[in-house]
């Protein structure tokens, strides 16, 4: 196993390496943060509002002279692992839909397609704010909304290659055994599915992170005295002039984030991917 984890590092291109030492380095931020931070997000480490770096406090104070790089490693735990969970509720939720879509077929399949067409017609950021404004901002509640509005995508994507796997030998001869909805589902199929689903879970992630981060920024998303990295742009606006490591770092995080993702799914070989 170990030595199938170094060969395909090696094969990645350098674009690849880079995103994935992107994503690593922010998974073991959002993990180890709160254990590295120096202060408690919430503690006032200084009397000046916005002040610059220094050797005491590397990023600064934000604008109630809290420590930036305190509430930085502790609002990525809120960005990354939403976003992940999110991602990977969406993709289980998805593919489990699309499996029974097509091997079931007929009126089971035109409904929860039709569904999912309905889900995909109503823009996403509206959907949101219209639950965030309706039931209030929660952790919980922010995790099912961004699960929700990617379903019907990775629904698409799995019901593609469900469809394009039904019609081989090998599933054929499962169904002329006798086997089951849920063996020819999780034991012929879903295995040759794999790498395509994990690069769709990628993407997933980065939109994720990305409406989260919107949401936050207009004040819909994590709310204080939690932040995330959407959050620590928002409440430190007023203080660009004066301030801005306050704000161009959260910004950072989230643009390396992001991209390193992206770098990482687009170096996946084809070949991988099938």
């Amino acid at each position: 196993m170990t030595g199938r984890i170094f060969a395909a590092l090696r094969t990645l291109p350098a674009s690849g390496r880079i995103g994935l030492a992107l994503v690593i380095l922010w998974l073991l931020i959002a993990a180890l943060g709160p254990v590295i931070a120096p202060h408690s997000p919430g503690a006032f480490v200084d009397e000046s509002v916005f002040s610059g770096m220094s050797r005491e406090l590397w990023l600064g104070t934000d604008y109630l002279g809290r420590d930036v790089l305190s509430r930085l490693l502790w609002g990525a735990r809120y960005t990354v692992f939403l976003a992940l969970g999110a991602a990977m509720l969406a993709v289980v939720t998805g593919t489990s839909l699309a499996l029974v879509a097509a091997i079931r077929g007929g009126w089971i399949d035109e409904v929860l397609s039709r569904s999912m067409d309905t889900l995909t017609s109503i823009p996403s950021k509206i959907f949101a704010l219209v639950l965030v404004a309706a039931f209030g901002s929660s952790l919980v509640l922010l995790l099912v909304i961004m699960a929700v509005i990617y379903v019907p995508g990775n629904f698409r994507i799995a019901r593609a290659l469900a469809v394009n796997l039904i019609s081989l030998d090998f599933v054929q001869v499962a169904r002329a055994r006798g086997e089951g909805t849920a063996y020819i589902a999780w034991r012929e199929i879903l295995p040759n599915m794999i790498h395509p689903l994990m690069a769709d879970m990628g993407l997933r992630f980065v939109f994720v992170v990305l409406l989260l981060s919107g949401l936050s920024f207009l004040g819909l998303g994590v709310q204080p005295p939690l932040a995330d990295l959407g959050s620590l742009v928002r409440e430190n606006i007023s203080g660009l002039s004066e301030g801005a490591s306050a704000i161009i770092v959260p910004a950072i995080a989230i643009a390396t984030l992001t991209v390193g993702a992206n770098l990482l799914i687009d170096a996946l070989k084809p070949g991988a991917r099938s």
